[in-house]
């Protein structure tokens, strides 16, 4: 019998400790999903490799490393900076043998994602930060990059520094099929943060997920979200499946989402059900006021192949593809209406 406690879950959600409630959602084996609309070209090459009987890991860490490249100002050196004007990065990744690999507020890095894995295989550890990671992926061959903002993101945080206020506005990762943080955007002050968050299941059974954020525009120096949290933005158990997270780190941290997502599953949950458990415990906590500017969302994927997501608010999309005709956008189910 599922012990609530465990996970930490108000008793008002044991009803649907064993509902199934995904329809139509046929276990499909390789699959990589991933979060926002930046994942449709993320997922591409994450399936060339999936697609030619490759690693899960080799996967999920190629296709975030496609996003990181792209000036997106999310992820990546051309993000948005903290209050300072300086961009950090947080990413982590985890195999199928339950290792873990992170890094956080690193700088002048391309590819943290490679970092993360690069400590993964490389040290006794599980995360660096800062200056030290900084180090440790210069002394693994990282070309150093010159600290220096985009045009874009200069803008942005230019217009940024004459209020200095701090009020993100959910989904405008959600560009709807137009690039939501080009210029002609940022005039209106909607400025915000979004992670771009991988898990995949190979052909051999075998699952793996990556993270890679820039964290929330404008962000206090030395802010850390969920992303590089194992249990937290990302978590893997290649025995029951894997969990992302996107949107608020904060909420996501206070109740290790991902972790509860995937310990969820284990007790007969399928992957959409799981998510909407997580999304309404961060529901649960939060005031009927404050829960209106927070959005968070999940994607699980289990062992079986099976996928799901949910999120607290309308507007989240995901992208899914299983084949080399079929990776498309789904806009995700939601909460609070």
């Amino acid at each position: 019998m599922l012990q609530l406690g465990t996970l930490g879950i108000s008793s008002v959600f044991a009803p649907r400790i064993f509902a199934s409630t995904v329809k139509g959602h046929t276990g499909k084996k390789p699959l990589v999903l991933s979060t926002w609309e930046v994942g449709i070209n993320a997922n591409k090459a994450a399936w060339e490799i999936l697609r030619k009987n490759g690693r899960a890991l080799d996967a999920v860490e190629a296709g975030v490393m496609v996003t990181e490249s792209e000036n997106t100002c999310c992820v990546g050196l051309d993000a948005y900076p903290d209050r300072d004007g300086y961009v950090t990065l947080d990413a982590s990744i985890m195999d199928e043998h339950g290792n873990a690999g992170c890094v956080a507020f690193l700088q002048r890095i391309r590819h943290p994602i490679s970092v993360a894995r690069r400590v993964m295989e490389k040290t006794p550890h599980v995360m660096l930060v800062g200056s030290g990671a900084q180090q440790f992926a210069v002394e693994e061959g990282f070309h150093l990059e010159e600290e220096k903002l985009s045009d874009s993101t200069k803008k942005a945080y230019e217009k940024w520094l004459e209020k200095s206020e701090y009020k993100p506005v959910i989904n405008i990762e959600n560009s709807k099929g137009q690039n939501a943080f080009a210029p002609a955007q940022l005039s209106n002050g909607k400025y915000n943060h979004d992670t771009i968050g991988m898990i995949a299941i190979d052909a051999q059974g075998n699952v793996s997920g990556s993270c890679t954020t820039s964290g929330l525009a404008f962000k206090m120096r030395g802010r850390v979200g969920d992303s590089p949290i194992p249990g937290a933005g990302l978590f893997v158990d290649n025995e029951i499946g894997a969990a992302v997270a996107t949107g608020v780190g904060e909420e996501v941290i206070k109740i290790c989402g991902t972790h509860m997502i995937v310990e969820a599953m284990r007790h007969g949950m399928e992957p959409e059900a799981a998510c909407k458990l997580a999304v309404e415990k961060i529901i649960s906590r939060n005031s009927k006021e404050k829960i209106k500017d927070i959005q968070v969302a999940f994607l699980a994927i289990n062992k079986q192949g099976n996928h799901g997501a949910y999120a607290i608010q309308k507007e989240f999309n995901y992208a899914l593809c299983y084949a080399d005709d079929y990776n498309k956008l789904i806009d995700s189910k939601y909460v609070l209406h």
